[in-house]
């Protein structure tokens, strides 16, 4: 009975410890796509679009989506308005198939 609850102690803290490193990737994400979206109103350096889509597609999709939205960035580009909505699903569905498998 103890190494049961041993291991469930183990795959809870596991699974929060995941969580935590992927919402603070989409905070990482969704302050990428604040800072391009200053940076596109004067010289700053710019965020490359393949580089915010990837960022998406690596478990940042709900940052971007947020970033996306909160800035009124990228939000007429028909390329983000399919892939990040895209992004996410396919960040849901490698969670799941993670757990599961």
């Amino acid at each position: 009975m103890l190494h049961l609850a041993s291991f469930r102690l183990f795959m809870d803290t596991g699974i929060s410890i995941i969580i935590s490193i992927i919402a603070i990737w989409n905070l990482i994400v969704f302050v990428l796509y604040g800072l391009d979206k200053y940076n596109s109103k004067g010289e700053g350096h710019r965020i490359s679009e393949r580089t915010l889509l990837i960022t998406a597609f690596l478990f940042g999709g709900l940052g971007a989506f947020l970033g996306m939205h909160l800035f009124h960035h990228k939000t007429k580009h028909k390329k983000f308005i399919i892939l990040i909505p895209v992004s996410i699903f396919v960040n849901i569905l490698t969670v799941i198939l993670l757990v599961l498998y």
